[in-house]
Parts: C-alpha cells; structure tokens; sequence
C-alpha cells in the first residue's frame, strides 16, 4: 500500500514551519506596506537606472526639470522635499555629467534657473521610458485601475 504524499509544509518539521512571524500588526499598517513595496520598486529602479548613473533623486530632478525648464533650487527643494545643502551637490555632480546648465531667471535676479543640456535632453528622456517601464514590472500584480488607485491613495496622504 502507498503512502499518501504530503505536501512540504506538512512534511517540514515544526520548527521550520513556526519560522514564519506573526505579522498581523505591521500588515494593517499603511507606513509598513508602503515600505514593502518601496523595497521592491526602489531595488528594481537602482537595478536599471544604474546603466544612466542615476538615483531616485537624480532622476526626479532630471524630469522636473525637462517638463519645468529654468526651475530654481528652491523650487526643487520644496517640490521633492529635500536641503538645500544635500541639492547642491546633486547640482553641482548634474553640472559636471554635462547635463544640465545655470542660466540667470528671467523674472528674479538673484535666482539662476537650472536648464537641461542636449545630453540631459536625452538622457531624461531614456530614463523616464526605462522608469515607466519598471513601475509597469513592478508593480504587474496590479490592474491599471487598482494601480491608478493606489497612486491616489497615496497622494492623499503627502498632498
């Protein structure tokens, strides 16, 4: 007579199965959740924007910048949150990669307006293809309604 097979959670000893911690708590948390899925989605943009030389924040300075030419520093910085002392040096690096150029405001003349060169041109439009594409990927467990859902949802929260 055969033995009836079992699955491995059934075969793997006790300890191996109580490895597994309740979660209950943290899985009810929007701050836990949102962080999973940072995780996932932020390992996944390093992965590919590591062929532009770009982070997170690079990348969102770049694209603010293609679609609001001459943006100032404190545009910037209050648009993503960030010092002022931490966007300088990200300028500065952006500078020297050739990608974007300082120009003197148009309305302010103590401001200086931040410009996309030809190569920052093409390289943000590369990148934000290749960003589009990964969020796609990463978040592909998603309908495009439950993703459009959850991009409100969240806006709610730091809008």
């Amino acid at each position: 007579m055969a033995t009836p097979r079992t699955s491995p959670s059934e075969s793997a000893p006790a300890a191996a199965r109580s490895d597994r911690l309740d979660t209950q708590v943290l899985d009810a948390l929007v701050g836990y959740n949102t962080r999973r899925a940072w995780i996932v989605i932020s390992s996944v943009f390093a992965e590919r924007m590591a062929v532009y030389g770009l982070k997170q924040v690079d990348f969102s300075v770049l694209s603010l910048l293609a679609h609001n030419p001459g943006a100032t520093s404190r545009q910037l910085c209050a648009t993503l949150d960030i010092l002022p002392p931490n966007l300088v040096s990200l300028v500065a690096t952006m500078d020297s990669r050739g990608l974007i150029e300082r120009r003197p405001h148009p309305r302010d003349g103590r401001a200086v307006g931040l410009h996309l060169t030809a190569a920052g041109k093409k390289l943000v439009r590369e990148a934000e293809q290749t960003v589009t594409q990964l969020e796609l990927d990463a978040s592909a467990k998603l309908t495009a309604r439950e993703r459009e859902t959850l991009i409100k949802l969240l806006q709610k929260i730091y809008l």
